[in-house]
């Protein structure tokens, strides 16, 4: 079969490697399309490395149809389609996944489109509702409302009935943030969003945050949390290391919470499998209402992965990157 590989840090080839089956447990898919996400552009230069046991392909969500089943899968008929949420190995004409992390393609979704769902709809899921217990009325302050887990995170949140807010860096992502429910919309450049949340909130502050930034937002991100308010931190591009103040957090009762979902166990509580079934009890009837919808940025052939991380990197595109694998 045919796959991305990484010739050197941040170079990447097509090209044929080792056929795979599934274990058991596993079902094969033959990849439709890949979603890109800026964990492929980390592990492509060398800084973040698959879990053990995991493929060292790039991709961490696929949408395609069922080729082959492990011993002890049911449930699930060659030729269906589906999409995954993926340890790795996305980037390839076939990919073996875990049975629990397979999903069924929602309802009004093309089956190259739903390459970008996995990832987003785990992570804001799990995050939002699993961990911070998001609920409506609450006030969620998403940072990089533009981006892939951004667009998905605010159509989840509005669907709840929550209140939103977000950040952005141009004014057509602010435009677009608005467009999918965002109420309160706040360009990062030149506006201060802790200053911004305090005045749309009544002095109150967001009960949640969710944040990609890390080390560069974290005593802002705590300034601009309300009392019992939760701050999640699922990125770290503006850095690893900040000093917490405890006696704001104390005097908020807040709560800081840093979490990954590829590090994640396969099966049991908090597991890749748990997040996946509460995705498609919730997140799947959202998107079937038309509640919630994939927003794709820009598509690629997968010959092109390259081009897509550069695209990705420039912070150019809003929405997912897809990469088309098959037609």
């Amino acid at each position: 079969m045919q796959a991305i590989m990484v010739a050197s840090k941040g170079h990447l080839t097509w090209q044929e490697v080792t056929d795979i089956a599934p274990r058991e447990g596993e079902i094969l898919i033959k990849v439709s399309a890949a979603g890109v996400n800026r964990a492929d552009l980390l592990q492509a230069a060398g800084n973040y490395p698959p879990p053990p046991g995991a493929s060292e392909t790039l991709g961490l969500e696929v949408s395609g149809t069922v080729a082959g089943l492990g011993d002890g899968v049911t449930g699930w008929d060659l030729g269906q389609e589906v999409c995954a949420l993926l340890a790795g190995g996305g980037y390839a004409e076939f990919v073996a996944v875990p049975a629990g992390q397979v999903m069924p393609i929602p309802d009004s979704v093309s089956l190259h489109h739903a390459a970008a769902l996995p990832e987003v709809a785990c992570t804001v899921w799990s995050n939002l509702i699993m961990t911070a217990n998001l609920t409506a009325g609450q006030l969620v302050l998403i940072h990089g409302g533009a981006s892939g887990i951004g667009t998905h995170a605010i159509q989840v949140a509005r669907a709840l009935g929550s209140r939103v807010a977000v950040t952005a860096g141009a004014a057509n992502k602010l435009d677009l943030c608005a467009e999918l429910g965002a109420e309160i919309t706040i360009g990062y450049r030149d506006e201060d969003f802790v200053e911004r949340i305090r005045a749309e909130s009544g002095g109150a502050g967001a009960d949640v945050i969710l944040d990609i930034m890390g080390a560069a937002y974290l005593d802002r991100n705590v300034d601009a949390l309300a009392p019992d308010g939760r701050l999640v931190i699922i990125g770290m591009q503006g850095g690893v290391k900040a000093e917490l103040n405890l006696g704001k957090l104390l005097g908020k009762r807040a709560g800081v919470i840093a979490t990954a979902l590829r590090s994640r166990p396969v099966s049991g509580p908090g597991s890749k499998s748990a997040i996946v079934k509460e995705v498609v009890a919730n997140v799947w009837p959202m998107i079937a209402d038309g509640e919630v919808r994939p927003i794709i940025g820009a598509e690629f052939a997968i010959e092109q992965a390259g081009a897509a991380h550069e695209l990705l990197e420039s912070g150019e595109v809003a929405g997912k990157i897809v990469l088309r694998v098959a037609d």
